[in-house]
Parts: structure tokens; C-alpha cells; sequence
């Protein structure tokens, strides 16, 4: 079995931002394996299906971002899933809009879900699939950065957001069947 956990925040109000893109992209991949949400547990919105021969457990925390790694740690405990096949969707603001990259391992690179998920799961070998987002430009960018990620996607990207959730099912989809160093080969060199 393997874990797709999309990051983001529950409610309507955060439905469509930016920091939801995690929840956005699982959603893509539900139909895909034949599955819904249609469980609580894990303190998350959790449904199983299949991709490629291969059973899938389905996540969208209901915690709240910074405290999403809990929803990843239980499912792993309960499920005995191996920390490497766990993979987790999540926007990033040091990739230009559009720009995906699979990864195994490394830091939280300042994103809250990330590092509860490495808390939680007390290590930081899981997959990564890194969304990119953008960030904001001009003075004071830093202290909008938080701002930035509460909120919705603008025109010119929300044109562009079907096909890159599209792509970005793809890589999800990719990595459970022909594995990481595969999808990354695929996607990473991706422009938008």
C-alpha cells in the first residue's frame, strides 16, 4: 500500500488557495482509482483505491496545515506503510507557478505541513511533490508571504490550473506505478 496525502486547510473558505493545492491535486487522482473521501480518520478525509495494480490510501488532513503531519503519521502507523511510500502534495513557493518536482527526503524549507509531517512521522524520507506556486514580488514580499498563500489563484494562473492539477495527477499517478526515479525523469524537467 502507499499514501497520497494532499496538504491544505479544510473549510470553503480555503477551498481554491494557493496553500490548497495538495487537497487539489488528490482530488484529480480519486477518479483515477476509483475512490472518494468518504471516510473520517486520521483526524482527515481519507479514501482507498488503486493505481496501477497497486492499493492507494488517499488523504486530505482536516487539521489544519500546521499540524497536518499528524493525519500522515497515524494512516502510516495503522497501515504499516514504509516512510517511502508515503507521498505528500504540497504548494511551493521557490518553484515558479506551474513548475513540479518530485523529491525524496530533505528539509521543510520553511512550509508548516512539511515540517509537522517530519515530526510527526519522526523522519524526512517521504516523497515529496513540490507544486509551485510562486512567491510574492516587490517591497515587503516576505511579510506577504503568509497572505500570499491564503489566497485564491489569480486569472492568468486559474487558466493554467486544470492542466497543471492534470499533470501533477500524472506524476502522482506515475511515481506508484513506474516509481520515483522514473516520474522524477518525467516531470522534473517539466516548464509549465
Amino acid at each position: 500500500m502507499k499514501i497520497i496525502c494532499g496538504l491544505g486547510n479544510p473549510g470553503r473558505e480555503y477551498e481554491r488557495h494557493r496553500h490548497n493545492i495538495g487537497f487539489m491535486v488528490v482530488e484529480a487522482l480519486l477518479s483515477r482509482a476509483r475512490a472518494t473521501l468518504n471516510h473520517e480518520k486520521f483526524q482527515a478525509r481519507v479514501g482507498q483505491g488503486t493505481l496501477g495494480g497497486e492499493k492507494v490510501l488517499f488523504l486530505e488532513p482536516q487539521t489544519y496545515m500546521n499540524l497536518s503531519g499528524r493525519s500522515v503519521a497515524e494512516a502510516a502507523r495503522f497501515y504499516k506503510v514504509a516512510v517511502e511510500d508515503i507521498l505528500v502534495i504540497h504548494d511551493e513557493l521557490d518553484l515558479p507557478f506551474g513548475r513540479l518536482q518530485l523529491k525524496a527526503g530533505g528539509g521543510s524549507g520553511g512550509h508548516n505541513g512539511l515540517k509537522s509531517t517530519v515530526s510527526s512521522l519522526g523522519a524526512d524520507g517521504f516523497i515529496r511533490l513540490r507544486f509551485g506556486i510562486g512567491k510574492p514580488q516587490g517591497p515587503n514580499a516576505k511579510e506577504r508571504v503568509a497572505d500570499y498563500v491564503l489566497s485564491n489563484f489569480d486569472d492568468g494562473e486559474r487558466r493554467q490550473l486544470d492542466d497543471l492539477i492534470a499533470q501533477a495527477a500524472d506524476a502522482s499517478d506515475t511515481w506508484v506505478r513506474d516509481g520515483l526515479a522514473t516520474a522524477m525523469n518525467r516531470y522534473n524537467k517539466r516548464a509549465p
